[in-house]
């Protein structure tokens, strides 16, 4: 399997160091580039292409949630993963709205972070702990998401149902004895029928409507 390829968008370059010096010790991942400010982050996705990129929220020149919106709206097939200091809720809500897969802190262990690079490669929504308790929290406000214009299927619901349990379209595949091709098509149709714009976004869905359940992680 090819490396998973990253591009770091900080502006502190003793983080960028850190995170450089720990993805150069994972065999199945490789930095490509790094950013200082958010329209190096967008410039520099647009020419490398990277599989996935570590975003910080706050930098200079344009901010992280600009820069996620312009990097997903040239390339959906980019992942975010948002690493910040940020915890508050203007800054967590509006960056996955915005296209980001997976949210930590940045006091996450370095295996923590690097599995969370391989979930958001693979199509899961890695949260840290605290974020998915805020976002307990957000689901008990009312939804601003507009009704969906036809119903989810039978099928469609279930499918719904393991994205939001984290699993990757193969192993939904496997789960349900179908195609890996055929849970692509059923994921495009649900987004599109929820007017959501990837999977985390889908799976909040879920959870706001009860098809999904997000435990609180032990204290």
């Amino acid at each position: 399997m090819d490396a998973i390829r990253i591009l770091i968008a900080d502006d502190h370059a003793i983080v960028r160091e850190g995170l450089r010096t720990l993805i150069g010790s994972e065999a199945g991942i490789e930095l490509v580039g790094e950013a200082a400010d958010g329209v190096e982050a967008v410039l520099k996705a647009r020419t490398l292409q990277p599989d996935v990129v570590l975003m910080d929220l706050v930098m200079p020149r344009k901010d992280g949630l600009e820069a996620i919106r312009e990097i997903k709206q040239e390339n959906p097939e980019i992942r975010i993963l948002v690493l910040t200091s940020f915890a508050e809720e203007d800054q967590v809500f509006p960056a996955i709205k915005s296209g980001a897969q997976g949210y930590l802190l940045k006091d996450s262990s370095p295996e923590e972070l690097l599995k969370a690079i391989y979930a958001v490669h693979s199509g899961e929504a890695p949260l840290h702990p605290t974020i998915a308790l805020k976002l307990i929290r957000e689901l008990k406000q009312p939804s601003d998401l507009p009704p969906a214009a036809d119903p989810l299927t039978e099928r469609e619901v279930t499918v719904l149902k393991l994205v939001a349990q984290g699993l990757t379209n193969q192993e939904i595949a496997d789960r349900l004895m179908i195609s890996e091709w055929t849970v692509r098509t059923h994921v495009s149709n649900i987004l599109d029928k929820l007017h959501v714009a990837n999977r985390t976004q889908a799976t909040l869905y879920a959870l706001r409507e009860g098809l999904a359940h997000l435990d609180p992680p032990d204290s």
